[in-house]
């Protein structure tokens, strides 16, 4: 049996106790992916990025693999959460304006001490000291370089807009004006590539924009390695005992790490795999997420229609925004309904073996954005659920 009717058996199998629509993790996939994020960051530790996980229970897991160090989260309330349950490093990689939550941090040290902030602004100085509320604890800081490709003379611009601070001495500067204000103190440094590290360069049927990606990319790792060494040699300069500098992400781990300036990697969808990191050059995962929905209707041949689904991914929307139907092989979206929102049809010669209640396995188009959608993670050993686990929503937390 190919590998993948024979996941689908051992899904249905594993799951055979339980109702859809429902997710699971297969585990194996996971430590396999766990272990070629170690194995492609070339020692230096990885830093597992929480907004593509949202779950407790997996975070600890890939934490007490040897490889992985620290948690990289998404909002301050998240933070504080983590650190309160036993997390003892966490980086905030997003300015946050949560005056309540600062007034926490402030006021406690055991909080102030597993807790570092983002602050590429000295306005964001001025919002955490108005939000103290008297509390005198040290803020650890992180500064963020803008990574974006600028060409002809910042007329053409290729990559997030994240940070305002581009150049070395931008970067500089603002360490500067941290080290000179009571109660902060600048720890790390974060240089997140998305355009390198989150858009694929192997595009299926796509030959032309694919080359073209590569040779973005290449061209952007050769200018980020020059400026962010340059940046972090301008921080050191002011900062001598800066504790990180972090850089990387799913897509650009080995090439990230690569970099002498670079001391720990960013990544966390490459735990699950989801859809978009299917077009990569530089490595190849497990799918390792999926989501089942259940046939609710047979409409006719070659159709049957499943309860919910319609869950699409954060970002421009686009057709590579929809989770895909993925298992059994062979089922499409119908054109005029896509995934819908409390139902979706389902089209191909696989629909006429499905029965009423047979599962349909999914895999979503980003990887932590599918626990936003369920309170639990099935987690499934062989042809076992070896254990279920909640989410950060089955916790009661969204954070955003």
């Amino acid at each position: 049996m190919s590998p993948r009717p024979a996941d689908r058996a051992r899904y249905d199998r594993a799951t055979a106790p339980f109702d859809a629509p429902l997710a699971i993790v297969d585990l194996e996939a996971f430590d396999a992916n766990a272990d070629d994020l170690v194995r492609r960051a070339g020692g230096k530790p990885v830093r597992v990025a929480s907004k593509s996980v949202r779950c407790r229970a997996l975070l600890e897991r890939v934490l007490a693999r040897r490889g992985f160090a620290g948690v990289m989260s998404y909002t301050l309330a998240e933070s504080l959460w983590l650190a309160r349950s036993g997390f003892a490093d966490v980086l905030l990689a997003y300015p946050s304006a949560d005056r309540a939550g600062y007034a926490e941090l402030a006021a406690d040290p055991e909080l102030a001490a597993a807790v570092t902030v983002l602050v590429d602004d000295p306005a964001q100085l001025d919002l955490i000291d108005a939000a103290r509320a008297g509390g005198a604890e040290v803020i650890r800081v992180c500064l963020e370089l803008d990574t974006s490709l600028k060409l002809l003379g910042g007329r053409i611009r290729i990559g997030a807009r994240r940070s305002p601070l581009h150049s070395p001495a931008d970067l500089a500067a603002l360490a500067r004006a941290v080290a000179r204000r009571p109660g902060f103190r600048v720890v790390g440094i974060m240089a997140y590539e998305g355009h390198v590290a989150g858009v694929g360069d192997a595009v299926a049927g796509r030959p032309l924009r694919s080359r073209a990606v590569r040779l973005m990319q290449a061209a952007a790792r050769r200018e980020l390695a020059e400026r962010r060494a340059a940046a972090v040699a301008a921080v050191r300069a002011v900062v001598p005992d800066l504790e990180f500098v972090n850089g990387g992400g799913t897509g650009s781990v080995q090439h990230t790490a690569a970099e002498d300036a670079v001391t720990e990697i960013a990544a966390g969808s490459g735990l699950y795999v989801p859809t978009l990191f299917d077009h990569y050059t530089s490595f190849r995962g497990r799918p390792a997420a999926l989501f089942a929905q259940p046939v609710v209707r047979r409409p006719g041949v070659g159709v049957v229609t499943v309860l919910g689904g319609g869950y699409p991914a954060s970002g421009a929307a686009g057709a590579d925004r929809s989770p895909v139907p993925y298992l059994p092989e062979g089922l499409r979206y119908d054109p005029q309904e896509g995934a819908g929102e409390v139902q979706t049809p389902l089209l191909g010669p696989a629909a006429d073996d499905l029965l009423i209640g047979d599962k349909v396995w999914f895999r979503h188009a980003k990887a932590g954005e599918l626990c936003e959608r369920f309170d639990r993670l099935h987690l499934v050993e062989g042809d076992t659920v070896t254990a279920t686990v909640p989410t950060y929503r089955g916790e009661g937390h969204t954070f955003l």
